[in-house]
């Protein structure tokens, strides 16, 4: 602005502005040190320095390692096998050292004897605990001849078992320990039952069944119906009935629909109870 030499448009601008009184001061540079300080002044309290000293360069990533929650637990193993004119099957249930069952069950599209089906229900549970990580294994089985064989107390003739038997052989080395023992048929229902299952459902491709849930009810449905409709009285069952007698204790000659209704229920509720065995009508 103060050149000798202005071009038009710098001396209309000139022009412009001589009427204001404006006064041009120079930017002053600010040091670097003047951000620090100020920074410093006003520093969080909890605050850490950085620390770029990192020894490990080479580390990729740092993870823990958590102890194998199978390792030194004893599981349970207990398995069947069906073989009949509708179909085979197999079933297997592990238990867990907290008794949580975990059913397995598969259908055999091929002929198949009942020592091959106990062989393949078998080999099923064996390798669902190898791939759980399981160490130590109790195997419970109702078939005498695969228990004893596996044992060694019996010997293995049958051309169609001795591969299996071998199989199961190599299978057990995964293991720390492991047993098989004899169970009865009986004390063998879950296992049984899933292979029956098995055996009798038609499927044409695999299957993947949520978990089943079983419940033990001890009375027909219909008693506990009479309870629940009870829960909501706070009254004994015999309320009713003294509601309906008069005071000096004879029969009322008025009879109130109400109570009559109330007094049935009653009765029906404490009549469904004692045929379900649970109160005596006396």
């Amino acid at each position: 602005m103060e050149s000798t030499a202005l071009n038009g448009r710098m001396a209309r601008w000139q022009i412009l502005l001589s009427e204001f009184d404006i006064v041009y001061v120079n930017q002053k540079a600010v040091k670097g040190s003047a951000i620090a300080d100020f920074l410093a002044s006003r520093a969080l309290e909890d605050y850490e320095p950085l620390n770029f000293d990192f020894p490990n360069e080479d580390l990729m990533c740092i993870a823990t390692t958590e102890e194998d929650p199978q390792e030194g637990h004893l599981w349970k193993l207990n398995f069947d096998g069906a073989s009949n004119a509708v179909g085979n099957g197999i079933g297997a249930v592990l238990v867990s050292p907290n008794g949580d069952h975990y059913p397995f069950t598969s259908k055999l599209n091929f002929d198949c004897t009942n020592n091959m089906a106990e062989y393949e229900a078998c080999i099923m549970g064996i390798r669902a605990a190898i791939e759980r990580k399981i160490k130590v294994l109790e195997v419970y089985g109702d078939s005498a001849l695969v228990i004893y064989q596996l044992n060694g107390e019996w010997e293995t003739r049958d051309p169609k078992l001795i591969n299996y038997r071998r199989l199961i052989l190599d299978l057990i080395k995964e293991f720390d320990d492991i047993i098989f023992y004899y169970l009865p048929r009986e004390k063998n229902q879950m296992a049984g039952a899933l292979a029956t299952l098995a055996s009798m459902i038609k499927v044409n491709q695999p299957e993947d069944v949520k978990p089943i849930q079983m419940s033990i009810y001890e009375a027909p449905t219909h008693c506990y119906n009479l309870e629940e409709e009870e829960e909501n009285d706070d009254h004994p069952w015999y309320h009713d009935i003294l509601r309906y007698r008069v005071p000096r204790g004879r029969p009322s000659t008025k009879k109130d629909p109400a109570h009559t209704k109330g007094l049935q229920r009653k009765m029906d509720a404490k009549l469904g109870r004692a045929l379900c065995g649970e109160e005596s009508l006396l």
